[in-house]
């Protein structure tokens, strides 16, 4: 299914870089042995980490997880993504808890699925360094083969029920607009544009059974997606419905019978499944649930639904037959977050699966017999992770009464009775959601130094309606998500478990300008901030993300061209009262960011350095938006950990 809501993900990456040694500053000791700094990092004013503490950390960083990418309709086998070198890459898995036989082998992390029907092509999308100027290519023999123009940025859409046509969108016209297109990827000149395009949210949704007619979405925002038909042979486009309507469509299958099955919000605060009309745009609802669905998929027969249902953060599978309409919940799973639903064309459910016990893995599930199988478990280091803690949800108001919540994660007190220190952690987007799940190498901070872990989930997030994920827009709002987190970390300050005076805050991309902001607004109860690929100021942001994202973003935090919004827009950005940063701060930054650029981070560190304060910066050449390779956020895991044991345990 393709989504049409923007999520985005940090892969946790192989092996620890080799160790080297230092002279201490007393010639009678031995030589004080550090972790070597892999190539492509930068380490700006930051102190050397010790082996030693890598060593300790070591089985944090090894585990792994797998995602399911699709089921082999020739095989029957699955096509997972797991990492056994420094990047994710494509793996078969032949039977359930069978051998990963690799079947990519690049330096970047891939992205891929089989061309369904026929299962006779793998389609693979990559960048390079983080850059996300995605090209396709197809994937044979281990080996990649070029389908885009090497240059633009592409996004592979969706597949036509059969196998035979891909949709994409590309830039590769001007640079900033996603024009659309389709192409048989087994002959890359059969690609050909069958839309211009004006802005960069397009995408083609699906196509009819007959492959004459594509159905594309413009998304505008997280509250705005406009659906069109589009004929192919002549490239008419026809707005299914009103596009002025303030109308959300997460995702879109088309069935064979040609029946176009969405979720939306339309009438409703969740975003709901259900069957849009395509002429009219009616939707016509056919889910219960008081929460919204996050993804679906439909059987080759047209028989069944399968969903998952987003509960508070945590992810429930449901099955539909549609003749009956009757819904079948599947309660085997625990609490966890489920992804990558697909329907095997006979009828077996694949997904992948992850929970606060479990590592993400890859499951399927007969809905005949409702019997799950596990297909592959990853490996954790090691580690036992029965031990690993599960999550409570805090609760507060806010400053105007609305109630926002986040997740509590703290260390067995029979280990570390007393307060403890604690992390708050600020998700990006900001329509994004903390949600519960496998913490990895965060399980450290838990299980081995005993600090605690909050996940706020401030107004502008996910997963509670439309309405809460709106109370943020625009600059003159952008102000009461810090209030919103400010109400938060007072609440979780007070719990009895927590030691008020060491809470220290992270965030990265739209968390980052959180924590840039706490470091500002939040300085009486933050110890120190650690700020990842972080919005400094709105108005260079704006001027400098990617051209195709420019609009988009526009939309959530105001347009820096209109003079009031972006006197605003200055007057709320962290660097304008940089002056007011007192505690230390540790910035990590991607080169290759075209979301956030690197400008943002060099700007930030700068100022706080010409004022006296201590910043340390982690500059990877080699990374975007996050560090996807594995050396790279070993290293910067292990540096966050100095930086926390120095500033919330005095060592």
């Amino acid at each position: 299914m393709l989504r049409l809501r923007f999520i985005g993900a940090l892969l946790a990456a192989t092996a620890m870089p080799l160790a080297a040694q230092t002279a201490t500053t007393q010639p009678e000791q031995a030589p004080e042995l550090v972790v070597a700094k892999p190539a492509a990092l930068t380490a700006e004013q930051m102190p050397p980490i010790p082996l030693e503490l890598a060593e300790r950390v070591r089985p944090y960083l090894e585990a792994r997880g797998a995602g399911f990418a699709g089921w082999d309709p020739n095989t029957r086998a699955v096509m997972i993504s797991t990492r056994f070198a420094n990047v994710s890459q494509l793996h078969r898995v032949e039977m359930p808890m069978g051998a990963r036989t690799q079947i990519s082998f690049e330096a970047e992390p891939v992205r891929g699925s089989f061309a369904p029907g026929k299962g006779d092509v793998v389609l693979v999308s990559k960048d390079r360094g983080g850059d996300e100027y995605f090209q396709l290519h197809t994937l044979k023999d281990g080996r990649l083969t070029l389908l885009t123009d090497g240059r633009s940025r592409n996004e592979m859409n969706a597949w036509s029920r059969d196998g035979e046509l891909i949709g994409f969108s590309s830039t590769r016209r001007n640079g900033v607009d996603s024009d659309l297109y389709v192409m048989n990827p087994r002959d890359p000149g059969s690609a050909r544009m069958v839309h211009e395009s004006k802005g960069g949210g397009w995408a083609i949704a699906g196509f009819s059974p007959d492959k004459t007619t594509a159905y594309v979405a413009d998304y505008r925002s997280v509250q705005d997606v406009d659906l069109y038909r589009l004929d192919l042979a002549s490239g008419a486009m026809t707005p299914i419905g009103d596009p002025r309507a303030m109308i959300a469509y997460g995702g879109m299958e088309i069935g064979p019978d040609g029946t176009l099955w969405v979720t939306s919000d339309e009438g409703a605060d969740f975003q709901r499944l259900g069957r849009i009309d395509p002429v009219t745009g009616t939707f016509t609802p056919v889910s219960r649930e008081k929460w919204d669905v996050d993804g679906f998929d439909i059987s080759d027969d047209g028989k069944t639904i399968v969903y998952e249902v987003n509960e508070a953060g945590s992810d429930r599978l449901r099955i539909l037959d549609i003749a009956s309409g009757k819904v079948t919940r599947v309660d085997a799973l625990p609490a966890g977050q489920i992804g990558g639903l697909e329907i095997a064309p006979w009828g077996e459910i694949g997904f992948s699966f992850s929970s606060a016990k479990s590592a993400a893995d890859v499951w399927s599930l007969d809905p005949k017999t409702m019997q799950l199988t596990r297909w592959t478990r990853s490996e954790t280091g090691g580690l036992d992770t029965e031990v690993n803690v599960e999550p409570r949800i805090v609760t507060t108001k806010s400053f105007d009464g609305l109630e926002v919540s986040g997740l509590l994660y703290m260390p067995d007190p029979a280990k570390f009775p007393g307060k403890r220190p604690l992390i708050v952690s600020v998700h990006g987007g900001p329509e994004g959601q903390s949600t519960a799940g496998f913490m990895g190498r965060s399980n450290y901070y838990l299980n081995e130094l005993g600090i605690g872990v909050f996940y706020p989930n401030v107004r502008g997030s996910t997963g509670y309606g439309k309405t809460f994920v709106s109370l943020d827009n625009g600059p003159f709002k952008r102000e009461d998500s810090v209030k919103d987190m400010a109400a938060l970390i007072d609440a979780v300050r007070k719990d009895k478990a927590v030691d008020p005076a060491k809470v220290g805050l992270t965030g990265g991309s739209y968390g980052g300008y959180m924590c840039y902001a706490a470091a500002v607004q939040l300085k009486d109860r933050i110890a120190a901030t650690q700020c990842t690929v972080a919005i400094s100021n709105f108005v260079s942001f704006l001027e400098n993300t990617n051209p195709y994202r420019q609009d988009l973003r526009r939309v959530e935090y105001g347009d820096e061209r209109i003079p009031e919004q972006r006197a605003k827009l200055m007057e709320i950005s962290p660097l304008t009262r940089v002056n007011e940063i007192e505690k230390p701060m540790f910035v990590i930054t991607g080169a290759n960011d075209p979301r956030v650029p690197k400008s943002e981070a060099d700007q930030m560190v700068a100022a706080i350095r010409a004022n006296g304060g201590e910043a340390w910066h982690l500059v990877a050449a080699d990374e975007g938006h996050g560090f996807a390779k594995k050396a790279n956020s070993d290293y910067a895991f292990l540096a966050q950990l100095v930086f926390w044991k120095k500033h919330l345990l005095g060592e």
